[in-house]
């Protein structure tokens, strides 16, 4: 598709005179598809991936459900205690 685009705006460039404005998309998107061809790595001197004797970060773990508590009901409390104690304070009488 972008290559038939490319193609298509560089003939209608050309015969009108301005082929070198329709080229840059043409070479930005070849340019493009070929860096999918490059290494994604790059190399450390003295590193070696092959090397059975380098250094490598310790492998740790890590519980993904460590702080989890359980929630499941309880038996329920004295509900009339528990609601008389967070209720305001009836007002005295002058």
């Amino acid at each position: 598709m972008l290559t038939l685009s490319g193609a298509k705006s560089a003939a209608a460039s050309t015969a009108r005179g301005r082929h070198f404005r329709f080229i840059w998309p043409l070479l930005a998107a070849t340019a493009l598809g070929l860096s999918g061809c490059m290494p994604a790595t790059t190399q450390v001197p003295g590193a070696d991936p092959a090397d059975p004797a380098a250094k490598v970060a310790r492998a740790s773990y890590r519980s993904t459900i460590a702080p989890y508590t359980s929630l499941r009901p309880a038996t329920p409390a004295p509900w009339r205690e528990r609601n008389e104690s967070v209720a305001p304070q009836p007002k005295q009488d002058r």
